[in-house]
């Protein structure tokens, strides 16, 4: 079995399931996905990648946002399950796990050794700046996950 640990932000939509299931056709392929916890310092770097794409509205909704701290835990949950069960929903073999902490690259290694994976995905939507000084989290596990590590962007379907 060839097993990937497919690292998300959100909710794996239908394309994005459809996408990652495609990859490896004719393969006997399980997932492990893998959710961050906790992420208040995307939100500054979310805001600037919104103003390098111009989208100046979206800028001032991520800065403005205020998460509720005692959903977070509660709404990863979802977000996790709802992707597992996507995922399961067109007969993939997926189980899922949060990272504690804001960086899951602290704990990526561990859970790449844990279920013997072949290969990580990093499934999220563009983060230009930090793409561009490779502080992106693919960039950053290729340095230490000791297998081959694809970056992905997920679809937007808005």
């Amino acid at each position: 079995m060839y097993t990937i640990v497919l690292l998300i932000e959100k909710v794996l939509n239908k394309a994005d399931v459809e996408f990652v299931t495609s990859l490896h056709e004719g393969v006997e392929t399980s997932f492990v996905v893998v959710l961050p916890g906790k992420a208040d310092h995307r939100k500054l770097l979310q805001a600037l990648d919104d103003v390098a794409l111009v989208r100046l509205d979206e800028a001032a909704e991520d800065i403005e946002e205020q998460p509720d701290p005692d959903d977070g835990a509660t709404a990863a949950r979802r977000t996790l399950d709802a992707s597992v069960a996507a995922l399961r929903a067109i007969g993939a073999n997926a189980d899922g796990e949060t990272t504690p902490g804001r960086d899951p690259l602290d704990t990526l290694k561990q859970i790449v050794e844990r279920h013997d994976a072949d290969e990580v995905i990093v499934l999220t939507d563009p983060h230009f700046i930090e793409e561009v000084f490779h502080r992106d989290w693919a960039s950053r596990a290729r340095q230490n996950v000791g297998v081959p590590v694809l970056k992905l962007f997920a679809h937007d379907v808005s």
